[in-house]
Formats: C-alpha cells, sequence, structure tokens
C-alpha cells in the first residue's frame, strides 16, 4: 500500500509520514498494521536512531480516523475485536519503543489517529482551526478500540475523558494544550521544528507533563472518588440516550476496568466491547448514517455537474432570530462578508447583540483569540436600506411568511442587486416557485430552509423548482456546506420534504389528545422512543402559530390525509403560540427557570378529559409509521432524489432516533409488509390518513434508492 513513508535527518531522527494514496483525508486500515510494523523492525534494528516523529503528508489533515468500512467485512464480534487488538500491540508496541517518538499534529487528529498519538511519548499540534483532536466512535455506536479508553484517562483525567468519549466531543487546539492532550502549539510552518526539539527534550530527560488540580487528583486518586465519578457519568447518560445506544456503558466499563483491574484488563475489556458493539443494529445505523452523509458530501447535486460560482458577499434580509443565524454561521463558518438589513433599528441592534453573544461564547468555550473572534464580528455590517447590495453575489431573505411581503423583497433585490445574485428565500412552508412567480430571472430563484436555531441545528434543505439554474444550485449547496450545514437538495412541492413528513407526527400526537391521552405520557413516550423532544415540546419550541401557517397549506395540497387537528387552532385562539408566548400545551418561565410543565388548562380549554393511557407501541406507531409512509410518497414523487437524502434530512431536521438509522433504514428493519399491514389495521380503525403509500410492500425493491421521477435539473432542463 506504500501508506507510510521514511526518511532520517542530519540528527538521526526517522521522520515517518502518513499519507494514503489516492485518498483527501489519511485513514487507518488493517493492512496498515503489517505495513507500520514493519517499518517498527526496521527502525529497531537501527542502533545510531534518536528519535522517530510520526506526521501527515496531507496538507490539511493528521489521521481523520479509522476507515470504518473495515467493519462490513467482519462476519462475527470476534472478527471486530481482533481488529481492535491488532490495533492496541501495534501502539502498544510504539509506546514502548526505545527512542522517543512525537506525533506532529494539523488537522482533523480523529479516532485511531488520536489513540495513535497518545501511544507517542509526545505531541505537538498547530494553532491552525483546522486542528482538531477527538474520540468520537461513540458517534458511530462504537467505542474506541485500539487503547484509546485506557490512554486518555491519564492524561487529561477521568471527567474529562469520560466526557469526550461519551460525547465524541473534539478539542481545539487551545482546549487541547488546556486539557493536556498536546504538549505544545506552534504556528504550523514551526511544527516539524518544534517535534524535533520536542524529541530532544524527552531524549534529554526534561518532557513536563501539566500537573491537574488537587481536587481532580484527589477525586480520581481513590476508588471512592472513582465510583462516584462513574455512577454520575452513568446517570447522565441514561437521561441522555434513555438506554437506546448501548456504547456510553461499554465505554464506561472499558475505563472502569482498566482503572480498577490495570492496563492488561482494560485492553482486553475494550476489544471486546468493540467487537460486541460492531455487530449492533445501532452501530450499523449510525455507521450508515455517516457513510450517507459522507457521499453527500460529494454529491455534484446537478446532472452534469456544474461549477459553483464564487460567493464572496452575501446579503440577510431581516434581522429576526432566523436572519441573525444565518448572519452568524456565514461570517463565522463560512468566513464570508455579510450586509444584513432590517427595517428596524432596533431589531438590527438585537441582532448584532445575538450574533456577539454566540462569537463570545464560542470564544469562551473554544478558545478563539480576540483578533479572531473580533474579525468575524466585523465581517457582518448592518444596513437600514440597500446600500452596499450592488455588489452582491447572494441574497437570502428570512422574514416573515407573508407571499406579498416575499414577493416584495424579491423585487427589491432585482432592483438593487447586479443580474447575476442569487435570490434565496428562507421560506418553510410557501413553495418556491410561487415566491419565484413574479421575478425577472426566476432561474436564479431558489429555497434555503434552515431550521431553528440556525447555530445549532445541522440541516440545509435547498428547494429547487423546474426552473433553477444548475449553477445556482451548485452554488446555494456549496455555501451551505461551507456554513457547516449537512445539505439535501429537494425537489419544491408544499412542505418540502422535512416539515411534509413533520406534519403527520405532529397532527397524530394532537389526535391522541384530543381522544384523552395526556400530553406529558406521548411527550415521554417518543422520547424514551429516541427523539429528543416530544411531539408538544416541539410545537411549544417552533411555536404554534408557524404550525398554523404550515397546516393549511399541506391540507390544501395533499387533501383529507393532511386535515389538520383542531388542537392548533383552538389554542391560538387562546393566545397559546407556545414558548414565544410563555404558554402553549407546557408553560414556560419567561427567565428560563426550571423544566416546564404541562399547563393543565389546555385540557379544559380542548374539553379533554386526559386519563386514556395507550401503550407506547401503540403511540408510537400512530406517530412515527405516518412520518415514515409520507417520506415513501416524498421519495415516489421526486421530492427527495434518494432514500439517502431522506434519511438525513430526517435524523439531522427533526431529530429521527439516529440510533434507527432514518425512516427508510427503519422501514427496512421492519419490513415494509409489515408496516403496510400496520397501517392498513390503522386505517380501518381511524381513517384514511394512515392509508399505506402505494406499494408500499415493494417499496425497498430494485431501484437501489435512486428517485424514480423529478431528478433535479439539468443544463438542457432550464427554461
Amino acid at each position: 500500500m506504500n501508506a507510510f513513508h521514511m526518511q532520517k535527518d542530519d540528527r538521526n531522527v526517522a521522520v515517518i509520514t502518513v499519507d494514503l494514496p489516492d485518498e483527501r483525508m489519511n485513514v487507518l486500515r488493517a493492512e496498515m498494521v503489517d505495513e507500520c510494523g514493519a517499518l517498527l523492525d526496521t527502525l529497531a534494528r537501527d542502533n545510531t536512531l534518536r528519535g522517530v516523529i510520526i506526521t501527515s503528508g496531507k496538507p490539511d489533515n493528521f489521521i481523520a480516523g479509522a476507515d470504518i468500512r473495515m467493519l462490513s467485512a467482519c462476519d462475527s464480534a470476534e472478527d471486530a475485536a481482533a481488529l481492535a487488538r491488532a490495533g492496541q500491540a501495534l501502539f502498544d508496541r510504539l509506546e514502548g519503543f526505545p527512542v522517543p517518538v512525537v506525533a506532529a499534529i494539523h488537522g482533523p487528529c480523529l479516532g485511531g489517529g488520536l489513540e495513535l498519538a497518545m501511544a507517542c511519548h509526545g505531541r505537538v499540534a498547530t494553532d491552525h482551526d483546522t486542528t482538531r483532536l477527538g474520540l468520537p466512535e461513540v458517534q458511530l455506536g462504537l467505542l474506541p478500540g485500539s487503547g484509546g479508553t485506557q490512554r486518555l484517562p491519564p492524561l487529561v483525567g477521568l471527567p474529562q475523558a469520560l466526557d469526550m468519549m461519551l460525547t465524541g466531543r473534539q478539542l481545539r487546539p487551545r482546549q487541547a494544550l488546556r486539557q493536556g492532550l498536546v504538549d505544545e502549539l506552534v504556528p504550523p510552518p514551526l511544527l516539524m521544528q518544534a517535534a524535533r526539539a520536542r524529541v530532544q527534550a524527552l531524549t534529554d530527560g526534561k518532557q513536563t507533563r501539566r500537573r491537574r488540580a488537587w481536587h481532580q487528583r484527589l477525586l480520581e486518586n481513590n476508588t471512592l472518588g472513582r465510583h462516584l465519578v462513574y455512577r454520575q457519568v452513568g446517570k447522565r447518560v441514561h437521561a441522555r440516550t434513555q438506554g437506546n445506544y448501548p456504547a456510553p456503558e461499554r465505554i464506561i466499563d472499558a475505563v472502569r476496568t482498566g482503572l480498577e483491574s490495570g492496563r492488561r484488563a482494560g485492553l482486553a475489556a475494550e476489544a471486546g466491547h468493540f467487537g460486541t458493539l460492531a455487530m449492533t443494529p445501532q452501530a450499523e445505523a449510525l455507521m450508515s448514517l455517516y457513510l450517507a452523509g459522507n457521499a453527500l458530501k460529494k454529491d455534484p447535486v446537478t446532472s452534469p455537474p456544474a461549477t459553483p460560482r464564487p460567493v464572496r458577499t452575501v446579503g440577510v434580509l431581516g434581522a429576526g432570530l432566523m436572519g441573525a443565524g444565518i448572519a452568524h454561521v456565514t461570517s463565522t463558518q463560512a468566513g464570508r462578508n455579510v450586509r444584513l438589513k432590517d427595517v428596524s433599528a432596533e431589531r438590527l441592534n438585537e441582532a448584532m447583540g445575538h450574533v456577539h453573544r454566540q462569537i463570545r461564547t464560542r470564544q469562551r468555550r473554544q478558545g478563539l483569540s480576540d483578533f479572531e473572534a473580533g474579525r468575524r464580528l466585523n465581517r457582518i455590517t448592518p444596513t437600514l436600506d440597500y446600500s452596499g447590495f450592488g455588489r452582491l453575489d447572494m441574497v437570502i431573505e428570512a422574514v416573515f411568511e407573508d407571499l406579498a411581503l416575499k414577493h416584495r423583497m424579491l423585487a427589491d433585490v432585482e432592483a438593487h442587486c447586479p443580474e447575476t445574485v442569487i435570490f434565496a428565500t428562507n421560506t418553510s412552508s410557501i413553495p418556491v416557485a410561487q415566491i419565484a412567480a413574479p421575478a425577472r430571472r426566476p432561474e436564479r430563484v431558489i429555497g434555503m430552509h434552515y431550521f431553528s436555531p440556525v447555530e445549532r441545528m445541522p440541516l440545509l434543505e435547498v428547494i429547487v423548482t423546474d426552473r433553477t439554474d444548475p449553477e445556482v444550485i451548485a452554488t446555494t449547496v456549496a455555501l451551505g456546506r461551507d456554513q457547516g450545514k449537512t445539505v439535501i437538495v429537494v425537489q419544491d412541492g408544499a412542505g418540502f420534504y422535512v416539515n411534509r413528513i413533520l406534519a403527520p407526527y405532529l397532527n397524530e400526537a394532537c389526535h391522541l389528545l384530543m381522544e384523552g391521552v395526556p400530553i406529558d405520557h406521548i411527550d415521554t413516550t417518543l422520547v424514551r422512543f429516541g427523539f429528543p423532544m416530544g411531539p408538544f415540546a416541539l410545537l411549544d419550541q417552533v411555536g404554534l402559530d408557524v404550525g398554523g401557517k404550515v397546516g393549511p397549506i399541506l391540507h390544501e395540497a395533499f387533501g383529507e390525509r393532511m386535515r389538520p387537528s383542531p388542537v392548533g387552532e383552538r389554542l391560538l385562539a387562546q393566545g397559546r403560540r407556545g414558548r414565544k408566548s410563555g404558554k402553549g400545551f407546557y408553560r414556560h418561565d419567561r427567565r428560563g427557570r426550571g423544566a416546564p410543565k404541562v399547563d393543565a388548562a389546555v385540557y379544559t380549554e380542548l374539553g379533554v378529559q386526559p386519563g386514556q393511557r395507550l401503550p407506547a407501541q401503540e403511540i408510537i406507531d400512530r406517530t412515527v409509521l405516518p412520518m415514515i409512509n409520507e417520506a415513501v410518497r416524498c421519495h415516489q414523487e421526486g421530492i427527495i432524489r434518494h432514500r439517502r437524502d431522506g434519511d438525513i434530512g430526517a435524523v439531522f431536521g427533526i431529530g429521527f432516533p439516529p440510533f434507527l438509522g432514518g425512516p427508510f433504514h427503519e422501514l427496512a428493519r421492519r419490513g415494509p409488509k409489515a408496516v403496510a399491514e400496520r397501517l392498513n389495521e390503522l386505517q380501518t380503525r381511524h381513517g384514511d390518513r394512515f392509508e399505506p403509500a402505494p406499494g408500499l410492500e415493494k417499496v425497498l425493491e430494485g431501484d437501489g434508492g435512486a428517485s424514480p421521477a423529478r431528478p433535479c435539473p439539468s443544463v438542457g432542463s432550464v427554461r
């Protein structure tokens, strides 16, 4: 394979460069173990060797982890455990190497890459913003399998190590230095010089380690203190995962075994747990999502592929929370200049205050310098008029869901901006074709549906019509990816994809409420199922008034199966808009103190006696199966181009349980025939809103996941 290249310098220090052929990122593969082992054999026989530096031949990454496709070749837990033991043996050998070994890190150093670096005697990293260190295996349903559970706690401390492994959180350079994960930070041009100096310091016995605070050492250096940590962490994990993810408990057990029974026992537990986890349905679903996300990043989205135009400056219309969030991610993540416009100076001030708080929070948590924080804030300039819009490449409108207002924004943009400007609408409910109807250049109008809060929600729906220029699509997708978003391209239509599949889920929860099933019973059931919050908590978060706008549009487009429950309309009439008004299904403290409690007055206002306690599976089937059914309809109609996009959109957009892999993955797990039969049964009992999508029983056969209709337009289809 020749992924490792070695040269000795004039100081007898060997520099091992990792450079996986024909790949943009370095990843670890099974065959690399023997190659690296052979190289270490050669170096061990060199009596003149004074040290080893391991670095990357890639310009922007160290080692981004192990290639998880290795696990697809494993037929059993023992096969997967053998992979882990091979990695453990290699890194044990590296740790015990007779001369100092230093990792010179620039860019992502994740998973197996960090396990390799931790096995080295020293670690030097660049202070560049692309450098990240972490063990994200839990996000794939796995644990670090090559010694990570054993080496991380002594380096950063037990609580921090558990936090990193149980969340998959990645540390930025300054955080890694502060935690003791790296020994030194330097600018990229000085990386190799610093690594050589570190080798010399280790040779001379001058290596220093950061000492953790006395109270941390007191907690970790006695059995009672460690058990207290395990118990507290275990409680938090269960509250977050509801027992749906097996990996966190296995991580805690591997760490505990190593600290209580020694490194050898800890490594054995780690390898065994790795093998077991690799065969779980949760890991299979999470790994399928990961691979789907990687495929999505490489998807050219148009056929033939179009080349994105450069976008240097972006205008944002509307300085509400959505507009402020869009301006923030465009400045801080995408690094673009932003012209933020609103008719209200007060709202502009509030928006800039919001951006300032977001940047300062990131500065505090991630160690941004004052210069970098100021630079990000200064990229955004507020305005009350269209001055400066003559040089914009794209304008994103985030005004109220009012068609006449959006038409006025479109006319203003076409009057004040270059002819090449892209007009992107952040509508959540109005079809893009309706917004583009009066446009002089409808081919340059596109939808960018962000989710609130923009800074935290990872998904972006890019909505295209039959008239959208492929270059516009490619440019919009490229900007969305630069904003740090997972981007799916969907065809225009009522509700697009995410809101369309969400509507029957929320609507059925309201039907259950009208039958007397308590609000908290429904919410708790679906949180335990795996959603981050229940449907009523979600409605309060989004706003009942927003749902009130989407519901009629879907009803008009799709008929009786999308007829809204009367619940929303009745509560809106009572002034209940959700969290923004202080009351919805729950009572919300304006200062955010305490968890919201169900407002019992809702039952009185709806004329409901909340005494019906349905079994959990009944609630799950009645709410989740219509969502899956609607996802199938979207695929059949060409709203989504691929089932992959449907799974990604549901998980990243509305929190469909990731360990289930998305609606189509869950459909495959339960079996289309069984789902169709259950929907038929529910249709008989509750009405035609449960009618199965045409041909649901055979929906997974034959087409490999691609949508059979309405692909994204090619150059020839633009009118």
